[in-house]
């Protein structure tokens, strides 16, 4: 039991490890990648009011997100 707790520990560690590192690395040029701004993106703004809902952001980063998930599971499942 307490070993596959530090399976998962190690392995999200090392998640957040390769993601610090390319946003390091990426030093500014992220700005550039259009999340937030995707066609499909609702932006409502009025004189006195602003609504912004990411929806294709969303449903992008939650296919991204359920794609990373599987094959660590997947992964996992064979160590």
């Amino acid at each position: 039991m307490l070993a596959e707790i530090g399976k998962t520990f190690v392995a999200i560690g090392a998640g957040i490890l390769l993601l610090g590192s390319l946003l390091w690395l990426s030093s500014g040029t992220l700005k550039n990648f259009p999340i937030g701004r995707l066609p499909g993106d609702i932006l409502v703004q009025n004189e006195h009011f602003t609504f912004y809902f990411p929806l294709t952001t969303g449903l992008l980063l939650s296919i991204g997100l359920s794609i990373l998930l599987w094959l660590g599971r997947a992964i996992a499942s064979r160590l």
